[in-house]
């Protein structure tokens, strides 16, 4: 079994969602996540991202606002074991907010052996 992490990402245009919006979407989520551990699938949860913070960067580490960017917006993340890349996309397909223009990356994690 293989690694993978699932990136959550929405336009950056998107309005931020209003309260009852978040209620009426959490059951989903938690749906989601209880029915990919009960598979065997689910290994951190991970969890939501606010839409700011700060980048460091450079020799220099300069700390500058951020981030901003003109595509889309890291919303959350969630670490998923799966057979491989096809098996990680088609859990991945589960997303409840795949319907709302969310978007989930999935990146194969790299397993060091330290």
């Amino acid at each position: 079994m293989a690694r993978f992490m699932f990136v959550f990402r929405l336009p950056h245009d998107q309005p931020p969602r209003s309260p009852a919006q978040l209620q009426d979407t959490l059951p989903k989520w938690q749906a989601w996540f209880k029915e990919l551990a009960e598979q065997g699938h689910l290994k951190d949860p991970g969890n939501p991202l606010e839409r700011g913070g700060k980048v460091v960067r450079g020799s220099g580490k300069g700390v500058t606002d951020g981030p901003y960017v003109e595509k889309d917006l890291v919303m959350g993340y969630m670490l998923v074991e799966a057979r491989d890349l096809d098996e990680a996309c088609e859990i991945a397909s589960g997303c409840p907010r795949l319907a709302t223009q969310m978007v989930v990356e999935v990146r194969p994690i790299i397993a060091f052996n330290p």
